[in-house]
């Protein structure tokens, strides 16, 4: 994640520090090596959000994969940060496995 400080696992909880936006706590509901899946809430942030999931998904294709990422988020007006955080995530996932990125 972009401007990610810090991050601790615990092996359920993963803490965040976002320098000048605080910490983020993220609750691991699932997760399958098999089917290539994640989903995740968010439930502590410096952010007043009052429901926060995430599913994430790696889909293999023919050539290559492809990475769904799916949020909902209450209250809307969150979704603007929320979107730009994974539109970033992307960016940096794209930079690391040396594949230009693609919305």
């Amino acid at each position: 994640m972009p401007g990610v400080e810090g991050c601790e696992y615990d092996g359920e909880v993963r803490s965040l520090s976002l320098p000048g936006a605080g910490a983020i706590k993220e609750r691991i509901i699932s997760r399958d090596a098999v089917a290539r899946t994640m989903v995740y809430s968010c439930f502590e942030s410096p952010t007043p959000l009052d429901f926060h999931e995430a599913r994430v998904e790696v889909v293999a294709e023919e050539e290559g994969c492809t990475l769904l990422w799916q949020t909902r988020v209450e209250p809307l007006e969150i979704e603007v940060f929320i979107k730009a955080s994974m539109e970033g995530c992307l960016v940096q996932i794209a930079q690391v496995i040396g594949q230009p990125s693609t919305d």
